[in-house]
């Protein structure tokens, strides 16, 4: 289980989180929803520890951590941006190895082992030795959530994953954020301005919104 306790960030005297309490229980899927400029993507970018929090406390089964470490233990979380953020230059198999072997320490064949895995459950095999710019957008981004499946977070978030798509696509992000919380067990956290597909996927809603000139949740 996660748990956020009193999560305050700031930006110079501008407050954007202000003493936020959330529970993510294990296994389930939990949407945050709400209007630009209310601290979605400043929440998911304190979780995955590219903004460090000014106060409050981050626990996993109820013990202490801290998304911005650079510890490997500290791995709970693992985020598929909105722009997916493949390397150009690497294939679709070098792009989900590169940080397991990095930063996991895993073996080559261990890394390519688990990689190949989890291609098969999301439809991309054969893909392997394709770079980025020959997917599809919706190819690049089951790339991205394999290559985050491959740090083997106990959290996945998704930054605004039905951003763009047409109506087939974001019914197919539906059906793979579905049978990763049922065949894997996988916890979630999506932020979006999708309400219809939040309350499709998600077993609770978090809102979001801007209180007066401060943006605050």
């Amino acid at each position: 289980m996660l748990e956020l306790k009193n999560i305050t960030k700031k930006f110079g005297s501008r407050t954007i989180l202000n003493k936020l309490n959330l529970t993510i229980p294990d296994r389930q899927i939990l949407a945050i929803v709400g209007p630009s400029g209310a601290g979605k993507t400043t929440l998911l970018r304190c979780l995955s520890g590219l903004e460090k929090i000014d106060s409050g406390d981050f626990l996993w089964d109820g013990q202490k951590f801290d998304p911005a470490a650079p510890d490997s233990k500290s791995h709970i979380i693992g985020v598929v941006f909105q722009s997916y953020e493949l390397f150009p230059n690497l294939t679709v198999i070098e792009n989900i190895t590169l940080a397991p072997t990095l930063v996991l320490k895993e073996s080559a064949d261990q890394a390519q082992t688990r990689a190949q895995k989890l291609l098969g459950q999301l439809d991309l095999t054969g893909k392997e030795q394709l770079y980025p710019y020959q997917l599809s957008g919706g190819q690049q981004q089951r790339v991205a959530i394999v290559r985050a499946l491959a740090m083997e977070p106990h959290i996945l978030c998704y930054d605004e994953p039905t951003s763009a798509l047409d109506p087939a696509l974001r019914t197919k992000v539906g059906e793979i954020i579905l049978k990763l919380k049922n065949n894997n067990n996988m916890t979630q956290i999506i932020v979006t301005h999708d309400m219809e597909f939040a309350r499709q996927v998600a077993d609770q809603v978090f809102k979001v919104k801007a209180l007066d000139d401060k943006k605050v949740i």
